[in-house]
């Protein structure tokens, strides 16, 4: 999305509430291998709700990840997300060149961003011409500027250049693209559950038509155990991931999750509701999982008995060359929760 410097080599470093993740591919004749993925958690106080709380512990933790990691390249790709601060429209507009576009931007733009113009970075992507008529589809980004400051600044303090500013949605087509064969006959939602958000973006024919964001996530699981069960935050991550507790069944736990997991549920069916009505391209055919609730027990079969979908636990590693050093086991753990971090990975100054 937004450009701010030019660098070779890129970190993806996904910022998320719950965990930092950093990845980076070296591209070798066409296909991709891994550098580098990896994980650090991050206190539960320090990102709420999108929004940085704790700046300084943020850069600390950013720090720590990439010297303990030994990550010695500095330039990085990072996403922003949140349906109050990012805004993505599909819009028909006039038959223009790009160069035409960028120009008159500010001008297209005002009528579907609910902003003020001067507040936000925007971006464009023109996605094709209409036949028969003299109109193209664009896809128009809008970033509240205030939010984009607030994750380049922590990156910036940690002795790193940010060099591209994505959103979540779209580095999450990145991961799909490159890993998955594209049918024009499906919707593929990508739907990323973290701590506290909800991507999805819902893809045809591997073009992007119906994206949404929403401020809800698997802390309500943590929240809800620690309430019912009255433990701590630290165990009460651990039982909602394993499912185990001394002295309670395992129905008495699964009960305690799938009241969480019905909401968050509630919340995707909603949006495919709402793409189905409005957007006028079907139904959804297929769901890709990723973020944090794939590792909460029983939410990925719930979610597709609920709704009736297929889900699949995204992949983002499924195409992309491991050497021998790493650790598959560690790999396929955290693969779920880097799925943004890879898209990130994949993007090089001057794309689009």
């Amino acid at each position: 999305m937004l450009m701010l410097r030019r660098e070779k080599e890129i970190i993806g470093l996904d910022i998320g509430s719950r965990y930092i993740k950093a990845a980076q591919l070296k591209e070798i004749k066409g296909s991709y291998q891994l550098e580098h993925l990896s994980t650090a958690p991050l206190l539960p106080e320090l990102i709420v709700d999108g929004s940085i709380i704790d700046s300084f512990r943020v850069v600390e933790a950013i720090k720590n990840l990439f010297s303990s990691q030994g990550i010695k390249a500095k330039d990085v790709a990072l996403s922003v997300s949140g349906h109050s601060s990012v805004i993505i429209k599909r819009v028909t507009l006039p038959q223009m060149t790009e160069d035409e576009l960028s120009d008159s931007i500010k001008f297209e733009a005002e009528q579907y961003i609910p902003f003020d113009i001067e507040d936000v970075n925007l971006d464009f992507q023109i996605l094709g011409s209409q036949e028969g008529r003299n109109q193209m589809d664009v896809l128009i980004v809008a970033v509240k500027k205030s939010k984009i400051n607030e994750y380049v600044s922590v990156v910036t303090e940690a002795g790193l250049n940010p060099v591209i500013v994505d959103v979540d949605a779209f580095a999450l087509e990145n991961m799909y693209e490159i890993n998955y064969d594209i049918s024009s006959e499906e919707n593929v939602a990508l739907v990323n559950v973290g701590a506290s958000t909800i991507n999805i973006n819902i893809l045809r024919g591997g073009l992007s038509v119906f994206t949404r964001d929403s401020s809800i996530g698997s802390n309500l699981h943590t929240e809800s155990i620690q309430k019912e069960f009255s433990i701590s935050y630290e165990e009460a991550e651990r039982l909602k991931h394993t499912g185990v507790m001394s002295g309670k069944t395992e129905a008495d736990i699964a009960s305690a999750l799938n009241a969480v997991s019905d909401d968050i549920i509630s919340d995707i069916s909603r949006s495919f509701d709402y793409f189905k009505g409005a957007v006028n391209q079907g139904e959804v055919n297929k769901i890709i999982l990723s973020g944090g609730c794939v590792m909460v027990k029983g939410f990925p079969i719930l979610l597709g008995e609920t709704l009736g979908i297929n889900v699949e636990i995204a992949e983002p590693l499924k195409n992309i060359g491991i050497p021998d050093r790493f650790d598959r086991g560690y790999l396929k753990s955290i693969a779920p929760i880097s799925a943004v971090a890879i898209g990130l990975a994949l993007r090089r100054v001057g794309d689009r």
